[in-house]
């Protein structure tokens, strides 16, 4: 399931500069050996080469910043530019697209920088390019880092303005309403089978086999040292949440002496066995606790929603909502996928329990229409859609790509229809979501095995135990294969990325690791933050 850093509307499925000499390049790198010795190479370390030979020419490049296009919607002072990047690594020379880049300066004085701080929301197909707003907006949590640090955020290849990819007309993609994911009959698993198969189509169709087949993970990282180097930085800083903290992971194994400080929140189980078909049953269970634990606050603020004052009273409107919705989908748009859609938002997010249960709220008190303007794909916002179609290409592209998926629809069946028993709330639009990977049009790769490398330097990790996309264990198995990390653990919290709420226990110590390189001498556990109130 892509993280939540967008609006999820694919049901079908559900749907952020001087020069460096080159030898300081590639330090703690795989050194670029002679063209010769390059073609012996294997597939990894011909890419490594040619990472090595895009970074020094990055380099040597640079970048040429320049205002924002103003429909980017990134005001002054914020600056935009663009990198070069091989399409495939193995072929640095060949076929080149442009990454988008932005950055804002340090707020501090120049003692004070301690350079380009570069930022990844998640996805994979999110966009990162409004990281630097952090400062513009004067995000409190952020003052004393952005005195020290540029921010810079990036479009990752295939997203927005970097070489975009699409895999269906995007009006199509949001129209509504789609069918129950929750299937009644083998017509309707049928039915869902066609649908996951033409949207594979549609993705080597639209975007091309080529781009497809150089939309991964580690190619993703190599992108990330390229623009390490055309900001002329020799060590990245580097902030990844959610499956930018699997982004974080692969770039820490293949570029291990190109870190600096790296932060990564709401954490990926890097292991190769759960990238990434396990990892999706793992959130379906996740995301059932996470759930139970929003319906469990609903009704401790009944005198405020009117839902029950159980979680089961709670739980049995919803079951009516859906009921309601399948049988006549409300104010004709809204069906179960679209309900499904909108209500996940409150498992991602604590920022969202308040707003959904007051949609909720009004829809069982009679006022239908806040549920349809909140749920209902708008066909009017073409932008918004293009958007949320892209973001959902690149999910599907990189995670099919990544790591090879089962084939047998047995297999998908058969584990899907087992976890839907107790763990119904996500289950079958995820796996929904996820099919187009078993009849995947290009070749599936081997995930990056992560571990610790020479010159790795210690990794904050940031997890809360609770979180719903990003399962706690993720977290824990980063942990042990980044030696010399260290992890905060938000106990008894689940709201999907934690540092970017208020709690003194974390941003303290991500100030501190940020601004002097310094943690705690041992693993850190922090009480919740504040839970929402109505």
């Amino acid at each position: 399931m892509r993280d939540n850093f967008r609006s999820k509307s694919r049901v079908l499925a559900l749907g952020s500069a001087g020069a460096l000499v080159t030898a300081s390049l590639l330090t703690g790198a795989l050194a670029a050996p002679a063209a010769g010795a390059e073609a012996r190479k294997g597939g990894q370390d011909r890419a490594q080469w040619g990472a090595a030979v895009a970074a020094a020419q990055a380099a040597k490049a640079g970048i040429a910043w320049a205002d924002c296009p103003s429909d980017w919607g990134l005001e002054k002072p914020i600056q935009c530019g663009w990198v070069s990047v091989p399409l495939d690594y193995t072929k640095p020379y060949g076929k080149q697209i442009k990454l988008a880049v932005d950055r804002i300066g340090n707020t501090g004085t120049k003692a004070e920088r301690q350079g380009a701080l570069v930022y990844n929301p998640g996805g994979p197909g999110g966009s990162g390019m409004r990281f630097p707003r952090r400062v513009t907006t004067k995000n409190p949590l952020w003052v004393n880092t952005a005195k020290a640090y540029d921010f810079v955020g990036f479009d990752p290849r295939g997203v927005g303005h970097s070489a975009p990819i699409s895999c269906i007309d995007p009006q199509e993609f949001v129209k509504a309403p789609k069918a129950d994911p929750v299937p009644d009959t083998e017509a309707d698993k049928t039915a869902q089978r066609g649908l996951a198969k033409q949207y594979a189509d549609g993705c080597a169709a639209r975007t091309g086999r080529a781009m497809l087949q150089q939309m991964t993970t580690p190619n993703t990282a190599r992108d990330l040292d390229v623009i390490r180097a055309a900001l002329g930085e020799k060590k990245l800083n580097y902030l990844g949440v959610s499956y930018g903290t699997y982004l974080g992971a692969v770039y820490g194994t293949l570029f291990p002496g190109h870190v600096r400080r790296m932060i990564v929140d709401s954490v990926v189980n890097p292991s190769r066995e759960n990238i990434w078909y396990q990892a999706n049953l793992e959130q379906d269970i996740a995301f059932e606790g996470r759930w139970k634990d929003w319906e469990d606050w609903v009704a401790a603020h009944d005198s405020a929603f009117h839902l029950g004052t159980t979680r089961d009273a709670v739980q049995a409107e919803w079951l009516q909502l859906r009921a309601t919705a399948k049988a006549n989908p409300i104010g004709g748009v809204v069906g179960p996928a679209e309900l499904i859609s909108f209500f996940q938002s409150a498992p991602y997010y604590d920022s969202s329990w308040v707003p959904v249960a007051t949609v909720f709220s009004k829809y069982v008190g009679g006022d239908t229409q806040a549920l349809v303007d909140a749920a209902a794909p708008d066909l009017t916002d073409t932008a918004g859609n293009i958007t949320s179609e892209n973001g959902n290409a690149v999910y599907t592209a990189v995670e099919c790509t990544d790591a090879k998926w089962p084939t047998s629809w047995k297999k998908w069946d058969r584990d899907n229809t087992e976890l839907n028993k107790q763990y119904p709330f996500m289950t079958w639009a995820n796996a929904w979501m996820n099919l187009p990977c078993a009849t995947w049009p290009v070749k599936q790769r081997t995930p990056v095995d992560v571990t610790t490398h020479k010159g790795l330097p210690p990794v904050l990790i940031v997890q809360s135990t609770r979180d719903a996309a990003t399962p706690y264990p993720g977290a824990v198995e980063l942990h042990k294969r980044f030696k010399g990390s260290r992890l905060i653990t938000e106990q008894g919290a689940g709201s999907h990325g934690v540092t970017g709420l208020v709690n003194p226990c974390i941003n303290d110590r991500v100030d501190t690791y940020l601004l002097t390189g310094k943690l705690d001498g041992a693993d850190v556990t922090c009480t919740p933050h504040a839970t929402p109130q109505p």
